[in-house]
This record gives structure tokens, sequence and C-alpha cells, in this order.
């Protein structure tokens, strides 16, 4: 692993899941882990294409960012929808994975992929999940201004070439076989499994696009598990069902069960 903005390159070791790897990661920068916003997977860049989830190819090199300058914007919801996607690190911060152009958001300079929201009028939402930062969002009433506080990741010196692995670039090494993943799971241990097929994978992508759809979120690692749910659902009742036992806290509308049913 590094840092995103630049560091020696350290090695990490003895995680069982997500909050365990940033833990370790800040221990060998000698850092804070509630210093660490999100990682990347074979880039320093924010890019929300390769961000880590539960899965971590046993050749993936992890790049850290961490926390830069805090800011504050006020905005005025002149409509339903601000335009902002929400995914969360797992690990107790919701950050912007997506801004729909022409919305809201995208009329604010200042706003970036890539931030962190760490608090709503002053109310923190640190240690909340992404959907519940999305609902609060949604909630705010209409033409009413409101504060959002910020933290935008430490920028990288992008004119110096990170060190890179020359063996493979990312993702060459995926083949329809699947390769070795290790998957990091919020409850028990770590599990090293072949990874998804790439019909398994379009499906989880089309799921993540319906949650973006209907919930305003994004999470790659929730979809993969709906997915699994789907699969051995041979019902859209019965796949509601499970849902509701598994992740019930989300609360998702029957009409968009259905779709990630026919989905998947």
């Amino acid at each position: 692993t590094q840092l995103a903005h630049g560091s020696p390159t350290g090695r990490i070791e003895g995680f069982t899941n997500v909050k365990e790897l940033y833990a370790k990661i800040a221990e060998v920068f000698d850092i804070s882990p509630t210093e660490i916003l999100f990682c990347t997977l074979n880039t320093h860049k924010v890019d929300m294409q390769k961000l880590l989830g539960g899965q971590i190819g046993l050749e993936d090199f992890i790049f850290a960012h961490v926390r830069g300058e805090t800011k504050e914007v006020e905005v005025t919801k002149t409509e339903d929808a601000l335009g902002l996607t929400i995914t969360d690190n797992g690990a107790g911060y919701a950050f912007i994975k997506r801004i729909k152009e022409g919305s809201i958001i995208n009329r604010l300079q200042t706003v970036c992929v890539g931030d962190s929201i760490e608090a709503i009028n002053d109310h923190t939402i640190v240690g909340c999940r992404h959907y519940e930062v999305a609902r609060m969002l949604r909630e705010l009433p209409r033409a009413q201004p409101f504060t959002l506080r910020l933290v935008q990741p430490k920028k990288a010196f992008d004119m110096i070439g990170q060190r890179t692995r020359t063996s493979k670039s990312p993702g060459e090494g995926r083949v329809a076989s699947g390769k070795e993943t290790l998957r990091l799971r919020t409850q028990g241990p770590a599990v090293l499994e072949e990874g998804p097929s790439p019909t398994e994978e379009e499906a989880a992508r089309q799921v993540d696009d319906l949650l973006e759809s209907y919930m305003g979120i994004r999470d790659s690692e929730l979809a993969s598990t709906m997915v699994e749910a789907a699969k051995g659902s041979p019902s859209v009742a019965q796949l509601a069902q499970g849902l509701d036992s598994v992740l019930g806290e989300f609360a998702f509308p029957q009409e968009f069960v259905a779709e990630v049913w026919a989905a998947v």
C-alpha cells in the first residue's frame, strides 16, 4: 500500500475486514485510522471506478486517500434531486461518488467527486451509512438553504509519476475463469475465493445502477450481495423476504426488488 498523495510503500497484513484494513494502513504510516477517507486499487487518482469495496485481488495495490482541506458550501434545494450519488468506505465515512451533469450540485464548482460529507447543517454524519445520508439529503425541504461541510482528499502531485508494477496493468489478469480475490465481510473473517464471473460482474453492475436510480447510492459490495441473494431466490417474493431479513434497514421499495430480480 501507499498513501495516494505520495509516500514510501508499506506492507499490511493481519486484517480480516475493512475496518481492520484501515487500522493496519494507519499503523504502517503512523496516522489515525480516521484520517483515511477511502482507498483506491492500482491508481493514486480519485477514480471512483477503482474504489476498494469488499474484494481485493491478490495482485492489487492499495492507495489510501487521506483527509485534506475542509470546506463549507451553502446549497439551496431548487428541485427534489440534488444530483449526488453517495457511497461509503465501510468505516464511518460517506462520500460523493458521482455528480450528475446539469444538477444543483454540478453548478457548485467547489463540490467534487471524492469529497467526504462530514456534516449537514452542523449535524455530524460521521458514522452514518451512505443510504442514511442519501435519505437525509432527500428529506431536506425545498427552497431552504442548507450547509454541507465537506473534506476533500489530500491532493496528489499528479506530475510526479507514482511507482507502478510493470508486470500487469490493473485488470489485465482478469480472465474468464476468474481470479483469486480476498473477500472482506462485515461480520466474520475474510475468505479467499475465486473472483466473480463476467456474468456476475455484469449483474452486479446493473444492480448498482438500480441502487443509484432508486436510492441515490452506489455500493458494489451491496450489489454483489444482492446478486447472490437473487441467484438463490426462485421468485420476487422470496427475494424480497430474503433481503428484508438480511438488509431490512435499507427499506427497499417493492418495485426496486422486482427490477433487481429481473436484472439478475
